[in-house]
């Protein structure tokens, strides 16, 4: 995160910009980050401070984030306080997603945005109004650049069979940035990838084929942030013995269920015989 909050104040770590804005007589200026880290799954802050040339102002004062663009991009987030003794009331909040963690009286309209999502990376741009009136509308034209970082997971591993690849084996993983991929085979040899390509931004699928060494196949991916392991065990059937001695298992299973039934029936004709 870009900031930390002392006894209810955003305090700013370095990195933060400046905006200033409107004419000499009506000066605004926006203090926040130009980028902030996140983690996939977790809460993320969006700091926005300002100052503005009314020492006081107790009328309307609405607080709002749009994402993409500047003036035009989605509203995800807005809040309108009437007066100085009413609360900042959220009109917009997207998927709940949004908590303001300032206060717009207090010049902070700064925000967190929790249970991050892929979806989430993005720019977003703070906005206050004090009045219809565009003199008394500022929003900062720069953004917050929402960077995603996240620990590799392992989505799916498979093993195929085709006449090109013969026995095969995918493994999909993901995280950010996007992690590398090894397979481990059963001899414990780390095996060189086939086919490695993207499938999203944050994912990628990797490919190992021909494989002919019965076992346990592991697939691990590494980022920056960690690293995940899955695996997946590949046995072929052989010729010969091994089909032969599966032969004669089924045979004898076979052999045994018929001897309890023949036994079951031998004893409820004697239980009858008896009566």
């Amino acid at each position: 995160m870009d900031g930390k909050y002392l006894n209810g104040d955003l305090i700013l770590d370095p990195g933060v910009f400046i905006t200033v804005l409107g004419s000499r007589e009506n000066i605004w200026s926006f203090q926040v980050s130009k980028e902030v880290r996140g983690e996939i799954g977790k809460e993320v802050i969006l700091p926005c401070t300002f100052t503005h040339p009314h020492n006081i102002h107790d009328g309307v004062i609405a607080a709002i984030w749009r994402v993409g663009q500047p003036y035009h991009g989605t509203v995800m987030f807005k809040c309108v306080s009437n007066s100085s003794n009413d609360p900042c009331k959220t009109t917009i909040n997207y998927m709940n997603k949004f908590k303001l963690l300032g206060n717009p009286r207090n010049n902070n309209i700064s925000v967190a945005i929790n249970n991050l999502t892929w979806s989430d990376s993005n720019k977003y741009f703070c906005r206050v109004e004090f009045s219809s009136n565009r003199h008394h509308q500022y929003e900062v034209k720069s953004g917050t650049k929402l960077q995603l970082m996240a620990l590799p997971r392992i989505i799916n591993i498979t093993v195929g069979f085709d006449y090109h690849r013969g026995y095969h084996a995918i493994c999909i993983a993901e995280g950010e940035p996007v992690p590398s991929i090894i397979w481990i085979d059963p001899l414990k040899d780390n095996k060189d990838l086939i086919l490695s390509q993207p499938i999203l931004k944050h994912q990628t699928m990797t490919e190992l084929h021909y494989l002919v060494q019965d076992g346990k196949y592991t697939c691990a991916a590494m980022n920056s942030y960690g690293k995940a392991e899955s695996s997946v065990y590949f046995f072929k059937f052989k010729s010969g013995g091994s089909e032969n001695l599966i032969y004669y298992a089924l045979w004898i299973a076979l052999g045994v269920k018929l001897l309890i039934v023949f036994g079951i029936l031998s004893l409820s004709a004697v239980y009858n015989k008896g009566k």
